[in-house]
């Protein structure tokens, strides 16, 4: 049996000399507590020493994949013939078996057996020192993983994040400068300031005009419309700045060199960052642009880190402190971060904000992902999602112009009210017309003859017109009962208070009775009397009152 062993150095071949050793693992690691003892285990048989840096480095990243090399395929068919290997990886002993056809061994006791090994390794292998192991395996390792940073050359997003931060940094340097042109030259030329509103042009006007005296003679027909240029000119005749020297002039001519030579570069970086992007994350390009994608990724640390957010955390991502804001006071969190600059939320209205930055913040995660971890290298899918988004956009609008016009899906027609008519429906009854054969005057009686001369109707219509004037009539008497039975009371009350022995007097009256009503007529009149005299003295009051005040 044969083992396989590598190192920085190159392949090496061991045989085993007592396989019946390699049953007991514990007895197994004292035999290489020593180097006699281990020699006694096992020998060298072959070594494949590398020739240069390349080809250790080549069959490195092979080992890492699991799959032999060039070298190490010539060195397996010229040793191991009719052999079993011995492998420290199970996948790299497949495939060895399947192209070289040798038979592979990978278990417990191989692995033992090579950790022995290289424990007394410098004294195995003749001629290698530990002096010399040392720097091969540093070197190694160093030429392995630039190989692995050359190898994924097109998906580095370190660039991005180094030049966004840059931009963002000249952005705040060109206009801090400029500023400070504005407010140098103002003193000079100050209504300059408010016919030029670029700071690059106003840059370059100052560095041509220097002195506004020149303006006149100068053409500034590069830089300026007409109009501009002749209102230019115009106010450099009638300025109201201070005079400056050619000392002054020539410190700000330097800062407007300055201001123009970092728009220059700002240019180009802007041109470098569009081209990275386009090549490391070309859907995410396509969904939010190149500054806003820039940001995301410089936001998250790279775009693997980007990649592994959910879609809800790609919405918020720059607005952190918002949040928890918003948590902490348990007021609603924000909708939208940094991509809220992007081109499509910018296009929506502003109700319509929160819902396309949700939509698209769940497409731009599904681009990221596609750009970190998939093989195509067009911006394909992003191109289609946006088209689905700028969709949905239009939908959106066009539901809230449809509501906005009163349409079907929108509100309701307002109709007037009717009580004899039902929804989709005719009238629940017909109308009812005025009858004038149904009128009746008391004291008047109806001929027959009139009657029979009438146009003759349905029975049962003269039934109904008959019933209310039977009504009428039983009110009436109901009425008329009441009153005669309150007649009626009165008399035998009347007749109650009259004596009813025959021995007393006739013309004597009932004197209590009359009493008791003379009394209580003296109660109202005093009464009232009292109430009329405190309305006097309440009436004098106010008036002492008003004459008062």
């Amino acid at each position: 049996m044969l083992v396989l062993f590598e190192i920085p150095a190159g392949f090496a071949l061991f045989k085993v000399l007592d396989e019946g050793k390699l049953n007991n693992v514990v007895d197994l690691s004292k035999e290489f507590l020593a180097a006699d003892s281990a020699r006694k285990v096992v020998s060298l048989k072959a070594f494949s020493k590398f020739e240069n840096t390349a080809e250790a480095l080549e069959a490195a990243t092979k080992l890492l994949e699991s799959t032999p090399s060039k070298g190490l395929r010539k060195f397996l068919r010229a040793h191991c013939d009719g052999e079993t290997l011995g492998v420290a990886d199970s996948k790299l002993g497949n495939a060895i078996k399947e192209k070289l056809k040798i038979d592979c061994v990978h278990n417990t006791y191989v692995m033992e057996l090579l950790r022995g090994v290289r424990t007394q390794l410098t004294e195995l292998i003749s001629g290698l020192g530990a002096q010399d192991l040392a720097p091969m395996s540093l070197g190694l390792s160093h030429s392995l993983s630039r190989y692995k940073l050359k190898f994924s050359a097109d998906k580095v997003d370190t660039m991005i994040v180094q030049a966004i931060g840059l931009l963002d940094d000249l952005d705040k340097e060109l206009n801090t400068y400029a500023m400070r042109i504005r407010e140098w030259y103002g003193w000079h030329f100050p209504e300059l300031t408010r016919i030029v509103q670029d700071n690059i042009h106003y840059a370059k006007i100052v560095k041509l005009m220097g002195d506004r005296a020149n303006a006149a003679k100068l053409d500034f027909s590069e830089i300026l419309p007409e109009e501009v240029e002749t209102e230019l000119k115009e106010a450099a005749v009638i300025s109201m700045g201070t005079e400056v020297n050619d000392l002054d002039l020539m410190n700000i001519k330097e800062l407007c060199d300055q201001v123009l030579s970092l728009s220059e570069y700002r240019a180009q970086l802007y041109d470098y960052l569009k081209s990275r992007m386009n090549t490391v994350a070309p859907n995410l390009t396509a969904l939010v642009g190149e500054l806003v994608g820039a940001r995301l990724i410089a936001h998250g640390g790279s775009l693997l880190n980007l990649a592994k957010q959910p879609g809800s955390t790609v919405q918020i991502l720059g607005a952190e402190k918002a949040l928890f804001r918003a948590l902490k006071t348990k007021h609603s969190t924000p909708k939208y971060g940094l991509i809220y600059h992007a081109s499509l939320v910018g296009q929506a209205a502003p109700k319509h904000k929160g819902k396309i930055s949700r939509s698209l913040a769940a497409k731009a995660a599904l681009a990221i992902r596609c750009d970190a971890l998939g093989d195509d290298q067009d911006n394909s899918m992003g191109l289609e999602n946006r088209a689905k988004l700028e969709a949905r956009l239009r939908a959106l609008e066009g539901k809230e112009l449809g509501r906005s016009a009163g349409s079907a899906k929108g509100k309701p027609k307002i109709e007037v009210y009717d009580k004899d008519r039902k929804k989709g429906a005719g009238l629940i009854t017909p109308a009812k017309s005025y009858n004038p054969a149904a009128d009746s005057v008391r004291g008047q009686t109806t001929n027959s003859g009139a009657l029979d001369e009438q146009d003759t109707a349905p029975r049962k219509k003269k039934k109904v017109d008959v019933e209310p004037q039977e009504e009428e009539a039983a009110e009436v008497a109901a009425i008329e009962d009441k009153k005669e039975k309150k007649k009626k009371k009165k008399k035998a009350d009347q007749e109650a208070s009259l004596p009813i022995s025959g021995n007393e007097p006739e013309n004597e009256e009932p004197v209590p009775k009359e009493k008791e009503k003379k009394k209580k007529k003296k109660r109202q009149a005093e009464d009232s009397g009292e109430n009329v005299e405190g309305e006097k003295e309440e009436k004098k009051k106010k008036k002492k009152k008003k004459s008062g005040d």
